[in-house]
């Protein structure tokens, strides 16, 4: 298994290196300091330290009921162990991952280029940004970098996991190369870009350590509600001992820490940063690094899509689907003379011609061996392609590349062959016009094809209240006709980087956030822009740098997946929120007659579950708020279901499984524990 595949956290739930070194973890965090960032679970942790303290007072002076007083004490440090285990779960994955990348880092041997033309043989720790290195087939990349001299076939399975060797070549958009991958063919003249400790590498341990992710906004707002809620239940329980005392039924203060450790929001303080880091360490697991946390969750509120025509919505490579006939001319001539042109044409759209006239009319390559035939390259200055065989000359090109050559030789382009044209055109499509021995037989119809399936896609994201544009250098005509086709809600033809940034901006002036992906130079300012920018590996060195999140596979669907992953967390944090505040109400209903039912007989209407005791209706809270924060640590670790959605929707939903569900659960769980606890007699 390659060290990424390792990487991507494909793991077991609970695998058992992660669930023994997350125990040990969970009793580290126990240190107040590091407690002190979790205001929730601190305030349980100080109720803890003090029932321990009376307890070992109570217990040499003869005071207070032992046997009670040990189980409340140490369920409320149960209370505090789970919560610390769910995280030290969430971060224990992130640590595996970084550990299995640590193997990817090796030291290699670099072939430094000085100044002079000399190579020089030093190890790659010693390398600085904008020296210059050679490397050849069968040499370890030493160092991130770009390509700036040569072209070679690069295994990155290393990083991405991926088998399928890649390209990367001098002067365009795949030039950047990262260390750690491995030359398969040719050499090329690498100019590291980073210094030693920053290398991709370095960066990616740094981001899936799990200990090492500060909170994001959301993140912090809803802590600041959660201590707001803790302050004020704390004050509440500070005044009812005056006011019991005042009743005649005065209580302890493992009683009074058991009410307050129950009301406070514990479940959802307690899985709160599994929450965050659980959501991008499933980034991680679909090859994505996020930068921050911020990214993740800003892909959950994103409100705009932008999304590149060519190999995102289209396959990226025209294919032939038609042949459309000159008047005189049959189908099979045209498919012929079409194929024969495209035999030698190695491209995409060249290869979709031969299978289309191969499926259409039996037509399969020929030998040319004994016919002496004389293929003609494409070329840019021409704009046409095309062979000499048996007599035949047939070319095979542009509209006004045909039209110039057919002029040359006495001809025309027939008006019905131009109707064609223009017909094909409006569809979107692109028109090949083939010629033969100076005639016109017909037109070849190349589409872009609309990845399968992208249409459901939009119409999901639609439903979540996102808006998709797709981004296209073509013209209007023909970006018209692939949005309708792809069933994205606008789009903007003929865009320029410039055109880019002012959509974006646009859009964020009217207060939404904007995704999109890039790879080139000329993205990264859009991408620097964007509220989430996703890189792509393949990309230049500045691409990766202005985008938030880098898509080791470089797909640029993935962005789908991102915004899935962002609306997951959100969702998750939110329905986690919502049960652990309603699930208080069971809590109630269990305490507080058991508290008061002694000196207020009434009170035992409110004991609906029908308690055993006043002692067990205690315990039985506090064990089930303690056993409920393990139960929930694989939903926080895995993410509730996502289902695209209307924000209205999802309230709906969350109101209902989990709204009704945290009510529900309780009544259920408290009366069962209460029913084992009398059957053991521990209360």
């Amino acid at each position: 298994m390659s060290t990424a595949s390792q990487a991507k956290g494909r793991r077991s739930l609970f695998d058992s290196a992660i669930v023994r070194r997350a125990a040990v973890d969970a009793l580290v965090k126990l240190a107040p300091k590091t407690m002190m960032k979790n205001p929730v679970m601190f305030v349980v942790e100080v109720g803890s330290v003090l029932t321990t303290v009376l307890l070992i007072y109570d217990r040499f002076t003869g005071h207070g009921h032992f046997s009670f007083d040990l189980q409340i004490t140490l369920w409320l440090w149960f209370t505090v162990l789970f919560a610390n285990f769910a995280e030290a779960m969430a971060e224990g994955r992130g640590k595996a991952q970084a550990d299995a990348l640590r193997l990817a880092k090796s030291e290699t041997t670099a072939y430094k280029v000085s100044k002079s033309g000399t190579i020089e043989e030093i190890p790659s720790s010693q390398l600085r940004a904008d020296d210059v290195v050679k490397v050849v087939a069968g040499q370890m990349i030493p160092g991130d970098g770009e390509v700036i001299v040569g072209v070679a076939s690069v295994d990155e399975s290393a990083i991405t996991g991926e088998s399928a060797p890649v390209i990367r070549e001098a002067g365009g958009d795949r030039s950047a190369v990262t260390g750690g991958t491995r030359v398969l063919s040719d050499e090329i003249t690498v100019r590291i870009t980073s210094n030693p400790g920053e290398t991709f590498l370095d960066r990616m341990i740094a981001l899936v350590e799990g200990a090492e992710r500060q909170k994001t906004p959301n993140e912090i707002a809803l802590n600041i509600l959660l201590a707001g809620l803790t302050i004020i239940f704390l004050l509440a329980v500070v005044t009812l001992q005056p006011y019991a005392i005042y009743s005649g039924a005065p209580q302890t203060v493992f009683v009074l820490i058991s009410l307050l450790v129950c009301l406070i929001p514990t479940t959802i303080g307690g899985l709160l940063s599994a929450i965050g880091i659980a959501g991008m360490d499933r980034l991680v697991q679909h090859n994505v690094l996020a930068t921050s946390g911020r990214a993740v969750e800003a892909a959950g509120d994103v409100n705009t899509l932008l999304l590149d025509k060519t190999g995102t919505i289209t396959i990226g490579n025209r294919e032939a689907s038609e042949f459309v006939t000159a008047p005189g001319v049959t189908s099979e001539q045209l498919a012929d003379a079409a194929q024969l042109s495209s035999l030698a044409d190695e491209t995409p759209e060249g290869r979709s011609i031969v299978v289309l006239a191969k499926q259409q009319y039996n037509l399969r390559g020929r030998e040319f061996a004994n016919l002496n035939a004389e293929f003609i390259p494409f070329s840019a200055t021409t704009r046409m392609s095309g062979i000499e065989v048996d007599g035949r000359s047939i070319r095979k090109g542009s509209v006004d590349a045909i039209s110039n050559y057919l002029i040359e030789h006495g001809s025309k382009l027939p008006d019905l062959v131009r109707e064609s044209v223009d017909a094909i055109s409006r569809s979107g499509g692109t028109p090949l016009v083939v010629a033969e021995n100076g005639r016109a037989l017909g037109v070849i119809h190349l589409k872009d094809v609309v990845k399968g399936g992208m249409k459901e896609r939009f119409d999901q994201l639609r439903a979540m209240g996102i808006r998709t544009i797709m981004i296209t250098g073509d013209n209007p005509l023909t970006a018209a006709a692939i949005a309708r086709e792809a069933g994205v809600d606008d789009f903007l033809a003929e865009a320029k980087p410039k055109d880019k940034m002012d959509l974006i901006k646009r859009e964020q002036a009217e207060g939404k956030l904007v995704a999109m992906t890039g790879d080139g130079t000329n993205d990264a300012p859009a991408l620097a822009q964007a509220d989430v920018g996703v890189a792509m590996n393949s990309g230049t060195q500045a691409a990766k740098e202005a985008g938030n999140m880098v898509d080791l596979d470089s797909n640029p669907t993935k962005l789908i997946e991102i915004v899935a992953i962002g609306k997951q967390l959100l969702m998750t944090r939110g329905a986690l929120t919502t049960f652990s505040i309603s699930n208080d109400i069971a809590k109630y209903f269990a305490i507080i007659p058991a508290m008061f039912a002694g000196a207020f007989p009434v009170l035992n209407a409110l004991n609906i579950m029908h308690l055993h005791n006043p002692e067990s209706a205690i315990l039985s809270a506090v064990i089930f708020n303690a056993l409920i924060i393990v139960a929930l640590i694989p939903l926080a670790l895995r993410g509730v279901r996502y289902r695209p959605m209307s924000a209205a929707a999802l309230l709906q939903r969350n109101l209902v499984v989990y709204g009704i569900g945290g009510i529900v659960a309780p009544f259920i769980g408290i009366k069962l524990i209460d029913m084992l606890i009398t059957a053991l007699h521990l209360a």
